[in-house]
């Protein structure tokens, strides 16, 4: 049986750049075990399988797994198959109207809207289903800085101080300094297991200095699977992030904007806007927007 499948380039708005992602779109019939397989064929950091809804009204149901297991809600596979689902809807001719509508992942039901630019390429922006909270849990500053090959006095910055924050997947966000402290970051796999709290498996550094006027932050995520990983851009991060800059900026009531940096130090630059309501003081609603382009389109013979 033959199943469609693309490849897009998710938080950038050029191929080459940005985080990959592969979509089958007829992905009716597969087991968990089949879906996992074809992860690992296309290697890449996540794979989805776009399957009909559970609910009338609802787009589709979004299967999302990485080489190794599945994951119940990401970022950058839901706006590149936002995305790909209007492009689709849109028959290759995209006009000026925006489109609305809700896929189901396994953390819930998530609103997305998609403003089509080219007949290859769009804009996604949906509403994070879990607002992030804080994991309370111990955190050595002095030991995280020794993972990541940094001093302590590399790491933090204002009142911004290591914390643990989930939307779905727990992230050991990590202030650093600088650029330039972010930049030398490598985290050491023998220190990995001593410094990161338990049941957290990712880390997010980030600093407030930037590269490009008009952004926010610069970010860089490392994640411990085989081996030591780092992704060039990580949508479920900058949710969780999102509570971490509520909390520690102590943002006012209303709207606020982000514009977050990662994959540089990749040659996969890529942008996440993060917007973040506040409400009585505290998080209220957040979501996480970004482009994505089509870059390859094919068929899996199986």
């Amino acid at each position: 049986m033959s199943r469609r499948y693309a490849l897009l380039d998710v938080f950038a708005n050029a191929p080459l750049a940005g985080n990959q992602l592969a979509v089958v779109l007829d992905s009716e019939g597969l087991g968990d075990d089949r879906m996992l397989a074809i992860a690992r064929e296309f290697n890449l950091a996540e794979t989805v399988f776009v399957q009909p809804p559970a609910k009338p009204g609802h787009k589709a149901s979004l299967r999302i797994f990485c080489p190794a297991y599945e994951m119940p809600f990401a970022g950058h596979p839901t706006v590149g198959t936002a995305v790909l689902l209007a492009l689709e809807a849109a028959g290759g001719e995209p006009n000026s109207q925006d489109s609305v509508f809700v896929v189901e992942e396994k953390v819930g039901a998530i609103r997305c809207a998609v403003a089509l630019q080219s007949a290859k390429a769009g804009h996604a922006i949906f509403d994070v289903p879990r607002q992030s909270t804080r994991v309370e849990t111990p955190v050595d500053d002095d030991a995280l800085a020794a993972m990541l090959g940094l001093l302590p006095s590399e790491t933090g910055f204002e009142n911004h101080r290591p914390s643990v924050y989930s939307a779905g997947v727990p992230y050991l966000l990590m202030p650093v300094r600088d650029l330039a402290a972010i930049a030398r970051a490598r985290p050491l796999a023998q220190h990995w297991q001593a410094a990161m709290p338990a049941g957290v498996g990712a880390v997010y550094l980030y600093t407030r200095e930037t590269l490009a006027l008009g952004h926010q932050f610069h970010a860089r995520m490392f994640w411990l699977g085989e081996a030591i990983i780092e992704d060039p851009a990580t949508g479920s991060a900058a949710a969780a992030f999102a509570g971490a800059v509520a909390a520690f900026d102590q943002l006012p009531a209303g709207t606020h904007r982000f514009v977050m940096e990662q994959g540089f130090e990749m040659q996969r630059p890529s942008l996440i806007h993060l917007e973040v309501d506040i409400e009585g003081g505290a998080l209220h609603a957040s979501r996480i927007g970004g482009d994505a382009v089509l870059v390859a389109r094919g068929t899996l013979d199986m």
